[in-house]
């Protein structure tokens, strides 16, 4: 089933819309989750809360890319189950780590200057993000949104450990001087 179809279900508030979800982004929302939580029930539990979450906002929203928007909430889901839950704050298995190699490039929004400079940052990783090759953002969206491990990503996408790591810190660099080209400040 569609994207379109599967929206149409939520429209005529069809229980089958959670069902067909589930069938095509589940697996996805679950490792997701559990990439973040280290946890089955807690990656359960935000996988449900997704769902629920899109049955109450279906209508009267009609996400343009409905796999990005199940999959943007699940991380959020997740990302804020964990900090309630002092893990990812403290550490927490692999998480932390794959924002701290990017949280340099992140400005805090505590104001509205910082705000702005959060919409220019998103918009100049859009950019520097569609001008990647594919294996290249499969690779860097797998780490940085999905909270991939490098073994994964190395197994997904059959290269080695070591290859993924250093490709990645490689990025991580372009990435700086993309944004400082952008006049991101950073």
């Amino acid at each position: 089933m569609n994207d379109n179809e599967i929206i149409e279900l939520y429209n005529a508030r069809s229980e089958k819309a959670i069902d067909e979800t589930d069938r095509k982004y589940g697996r996805h929302c679950r490792n997701t989750a559990y990439n973040i939580l280290h946890d089955r029930e807690d990656s359960e539990e935000c996988v449900n809360d997704t769902y629920l979450k899109v049955w109450n906002v279906i209508p009267p929203q009609r996400p343009a890319k409905f796999g990005a928007f199940i999959m943007r909430i699940v991380r959020n889901l997740a990302v804020d189950l964990s900090i309630k839950r002092g893990t990812l704050k403290n550490g927490g298995g692999s998480t932390p780590v794959s924002f701290e190699e990017i949280a340099e490039f992140l400005p805090a929004a505590e104001s509205v200057e910082s705000t702005v400079n959060s919409k220019a940052v998103l918009a100049a990783i859009e950019a520097f993000l569609r001008a990647l090759p594919k294996k290249k953002r499969i690779m860097f969206v797998r780490r940085y949104f999905f909270c991939s491990t490098y073994a994964e990503i190395a197994s997904e996408l059959g290269m080695t450990e070591g290859s993924v790591t250093m490709t990645l810190r490689r990025l991580r660099e372009k990435l700086r001087k993309h944004l400082e080209e952008e006049g991101v400040e950073i």
